[in-house]
């Protein structure tokens, strides 16, 4: 069984209520997760010794403007002990732009889901700084959002 199949498998067991779906491409593994469930689900990546994602190389949001959810967020793990990798996505409906932190888990998270909320307007439950990074505290609006003028406000 390679390490993939062992994630998966270990995922499924601790968390078979929150898997919502599971794809590959190119040897990697995308699951996609009940956005409630993505700090204990992160939290046991991290902490469980079969797995060991301990390193977050890249957290980021996706706007799917004209689908709903509208928004999903992205989480790229790796585990530096065994060589492997992870991409985590979690759906945010467009009437609750708010999912939990993973800043607990990673503390690299701060900067990244700080950039999220400045481009995306998402928020992250349970940050310790959750403020802009980008642009100006009188900056109106999210850029990166499909729907934010071309030509700006």
């Amino acid at each position: 069984m390679n390490e993939e199949d062992i994630t998966i498998k270990r995922l499924k067991e601790e968390f078979p209520d929150s898997i919502l779906d599971i794809t590959f491409f190119r040897d990697e593994a995308t699951v996609v997760v009940k956005k409630e469930d993505i700090l204990p689900i992160t939290r046991f990546l991290y902490c469980d010794a079969s797995l060991s994602y301990d390193f977050l190389s890249d957290l980021c949001c996706v706007d799917y403007f004209t689908r709903e959810p509208r928004f999903e967020i992205v989480y790229h793990l790796y585990s530096i002990t065994k060589n492997k990798r992870l991409r985590i996505k979690a759906p945010i409906p467009s009437n609750h732009q708010v999912i939990s932190s993973v800043y607990p888990v990673w503390k690299t998270a701060s900067w990244l889901e700080r950039e999220c909320y400045d481009m995306y307007g998402i928020g992250f439950e349970g940050h310790p700084d959750l403020r802009r990074i980008l642009l100006a505290d009188d900056w109106e609006g999210h850029p990166l959002r499909k729907d934010y003028p071309l030509k700006g406000k």
